[in-house]
C-alpha cells in the first residue's frame, strides 16, 4: 500500500514521527490508520531501516532515518483521517519498488519478498530446477566440488519424480499463512466464531498433507532430502498451526473476549513469521543456488522468536501486577493464552532450523 505525499504527491509509504508515548511499531500503526485508512496487525519487529531528507516547515532540509514495520491488512476503512488529502493504492512489490524515490526503500521493498524481483539474488528463485536428492555413501563423505555438483543435479534429472514433496510443503505453508491471519484478527475481538472456526478448518488441512506426505515417504524410493528430515521438517510445520489451534480453542473455552496489546503483538509476530516462511519453502526446490537467502530467513525467524519472548515476558508481568492478587483465575486464563502464543511463535522457530538444517547439509 502506497500513499501520495501531500506537499509533492509522490508514492510514499504511511509514516510519521515517533511517540513518546506509543512503541515504534504501534506509532506506525496509528500512522497506517490516519494516512491510509488501514487496519491490521502490525509486527513489533522492523524488517529494516532507510534514509531520506525532510523538509521542516521551518525551511530546513533534514536527513531522517524511517524505521519500516509490516502491517497485514484485515480492514480497509472507507473513511479515514487524510482520506481527503492523499491518494492511496495497492501495487505488487515490483511496481511499488519502482515508484518509490529511496533507493534504500526500493531495495527494501524488493528484499520484503524476493521472488517479487525476478533480478534479484541467484535469479533462480520460484524455478524448478532439480534439487538433490537423499542418495547414501554417493560423495564418499566428501564435499562436492562445483563439477561435481552439475553432475549431480545432471545425474538427478534424470531420476523419476514419484512424488512432489515441495508442493506439499508449500501448499502446508500457505495453511499456515491462512491460520495465522485468522489468528491475527481473532485476537482484534471480532467476528470471534468465524475465525475459531476457520483455524479449525486451516488445522484440518494441514493435518491432511502431513498425512500424506508421511505416507509417501514410505512409498518413494528417491526423496529429495534425507527422509528423516522431511519428516521433521513437515512435523514441525504441523506442529505450528496445531498450536495456532489450541491458542483458538482455549479463547473459545475461556470465552477471552479482550485481548492485551502484547497479545496482538505476538499475533503480528506469527503473521509476518508464516510470511517468511511462505517465501522461505519454495526456494528448497533449489536450495544450493538459494543458500543465502534462506539463512537470511530464517534467521530473521529466530530474531523475531527472541523479540515475542521479550513481548510474552512483558506482558504476563504487567498481567500479574493488574490482576494476580485481584483475580487470580483472570491471571491464569490469560497466562494460559499468552503461554500458547509464545509456544505457536516457538514453532516457527523450530520450521526454521529445519530449514537451516537442509541448507547446512545440502547446500
Amino acid at each position: 500500500m502506497l500513499i501520495t505525499s501531500r506537499g509533492t504527491g509522490r508514492w510514499v509509504l504511511p509514516k510519521g514521527n515517533r511517540s513518546r508515548s506509543l512503541s515504534d511499531h504501534a506509532a506506525a500503526e496509528r500512522e497506517a490508520i490516519e494516512e491510509a485508512g488501514v487496519v491490521g496487525a502490525i509486527c513489533p519487529v522492523s524488517i529494516g531501516s532507510y534514509t531520506y531528507r525532510k523538509q521542516l516547515n521551518s525551511g530546513a532540509s533534514l536527513l531522517t532515518d524511517v524505521a519500516v514495520y509490516p502491517l497485514a491488512v484485515t480492514n480497509l476503512l472507507d473513511d479515514w483521517k487524510e482520506a481527503g488529502e492523499r491518494t492511496r493504492q495497492w501495487f505488487n512489490l515490483s511496481q511499488a519498488a519502482d515508484l518509490v524515490d529511496e533507493d534504500e526503500l526500493r531495495d527494501l521493498l524488493y528484499t520484503f519478498s524476493m521472488t517479487a524481483n525476478p533480478g534479484a539474488g541467484s535469479g533462480l528463485i520460484g524455478t524448478a530446477l532439480p534439487s538433490m536428492p537423499f542418495l547414501p555413501g554417493l560423495t564418499g563423505g566428501k564435499p562436492l566440488s562445483k563439477e561435481g555438483f552439475k553432475m549431480f543435479h545432471w545425474f538427478q534429472s534424470l531420476l523419476p519424480r514419484q512424488h512432489d514433496f515441495f508442493a506439499k510443503f508449500e501448499a502446508h505453508a500457505q495453511l499456515l499463512q491462512a491460520g495465522s491471519d485468522a489468528l491475527a484478527r481473532l485476537l482484534q475481538g471480532e467476528n470471534r466464531g468465524d475465525h475459531i472456526r476457520e483455524i479449525g478448518q486451516r488445522e484440518d488441512e494441514a493435518d491432511a498433507i502431513t498425512r500424506d506426505v508421511l505416507q509417501s515417504v514410505r512409498r518413494t524410493f528417491l526423496t529429495p532430502f534425507d527422509r528423516g528430515a522431511i519428516i521433521s521438517l513437515i512435523t514441525a510445520m504441523d506442529d505450528a498451526i496445531d498450536q495456532m489451534k489450541k491458542t483458538a480453542s482455549t479463547i473459545d473455552l475461556y470465552d477471552v473476549r479482550e485481548f492485551d496489546q502484547e497479545m496482538r503483538d505476538m499475533a503480528a509476530i506469527i503473521v509476518d513469521a508464516s510470511r517468511l516462511l511462505g517465501e522461505a519453502l519454495p526456494l528448497l526446490r533449489s536450495i544450493h543456488a538459494n543458500a543465502t537467502r534462506l539463512h537470511e530467513l530464517t534467521e530473521r525467524l529466530v530474531r523475531m522468536e527472541d523479540k515475542a519472548d521479550k513481548i510474552h515476558d512483558a506482558g504476563l508481568k504487567r498481567l500479574f501486577q493488574q490482576e494476580g492478587a485481584s483475580n487470580p483465575v483472570i491471571f491464569l486464563i490469560r497466562r494460559e493464552l499468552y503461554s500458547h502464543l509464545e509456544k505457536v511463535v516457538d514453532k516457527f522457530e523450530d520450521v526454521a532450523n529445519e530449514i537451516d538444517g537442509l541448507v547446512i547439509d545440502h547446500a
